[in-house]
């Protein structure tokens, strides 16, 4: 019986596709891919915009600072009001920022490897400063602890002062910034699981070695991203600051508050001289901000952006 036999072609290097060179990008198809002037314009506007409204602004404020010199510029840093101004913010970040971190670690533990009735009520409360206007939870605390409010003459009976004075400042700036920390860990444990952490317990570990030696090396670059975000927003914050603060000169006036304060009296180098310093801090954020993404990145992560 005769069998019709299919030639079989020899694997040669020939007939074996080319590699494609390590670091070389993959091509998408032209269909998907826009016109060279489309990009162009794109790119155009992008950084039209960039310039317009980021880099001409940040470089005005320089400009502006230092308009009447160097020596103007420092006789408005070290102006006591200025300096007072100076200290309250480091103060007021220096208690919300471990502040907030411990309760975002926590609130992050909690939810990301725990299941418990009321997670999503946790995480709704969590989000709330990010939908409330500052403005709004600075008169949250004025009706609280104000002489009129719900606590105000218990307070005063007792001789204890919250608002307008640094307590009051703290914690409307705990309010505004404690979703950060919290926020930017609960994606990155869920991603991660927690097969690692069931592992030590498994072999002996407690949960607070577990924590040290397990969990926080896993999320250390995802926990300095959030303290960065919360601090760059506790120094700037106004809104809330605002209204809780009474805008008492050389007491309760963080900087973004001096700055208010020097431009409405015209004095605008001193006004620019005192907001270079937020705009260093932004700088700096900037910088460092930029370089935990890519570390996060690095390690397969994604960074949380603020809402």
């Amino acid at each position: 019986m005769d069998a019709s036999v299919t030639p079989v072609t020899p694997v040669t290097s020939a007939t074996i596709p080319a590699a494609r060179p390590r670091g070389e990008p993959v091509h998408a198809p032209s269909a998907t891919l826009e016109p060279f002037w489309v990009r162009a314009i794109l790119i155009g506007v992008a950084l039209v915009f960039l310039t317009l409204f980021l880099f001409v602004p940040l470089v005005a404020v320089f400009v502006e600072a230092f308009r009447k010199g160097w020596q103007a510029y420092v006789a408005a840093i070290v102006e006591p009001d200025a300096v007072s101004a100076i200290k309250l913010t480091l103060i007021t970040a220096a208690i919300a920022v471990p502040l907030n971190l411990v309760f975002g670690v926590a609130a992050a533990w909690a939810i990301a490897k725990f299941e418990f009735r009321g997670k999503n009520i946790l995480l709704t409360l969590i989000d709330l400063p990010f939908s409330v206007s500052p403005v709004i939870s600075g008169l949250i605390y004025v009706l609280l602890f104000g002489a009129q409010g719900w606590l105000g003459p218990w307070l005063q009976e007792h001789d204890i002062k919250i608002l307008f004075a640094v307590p009051g400042i703290v914690l409307a700036t705990i309010f505004v910034t404690f979703p950060f920390v919290a926020r930017e860990l609960i994606p990155l444990m869920q991603a991660q699981g927690s097969e690692e952490e069931e592992a030590a317990l498994v072999l002996g570990a407690s949960g607070w070695k577990t924590f040290w030696h397990v969990t926080l090396p896993n999320i250390k670059w995802g926990l300095l991203y959030g303290v960065i975000l919360c601090n760059a927003r506790a120094m700037g914050e106004f809104g809330a600051v605002s209204v809780v603060s009474g805008h008492i000169r050389g007491q309760t006036n963080t900087i973004p508050l001096q700055v208010e304060i020097l431009y409405n009296e015209y004095n605008f180098a001193a006004a620019f001289a005192v907001a270079s310093l937020l705009a260093l801090l932004a700088l700096v954020t900037l910088v460092l901000k930029t370089f935990i993404e890519w570390r996060l990145r690095d390690e397969g992560a994604e960074p949380v952006q603020e809402q």
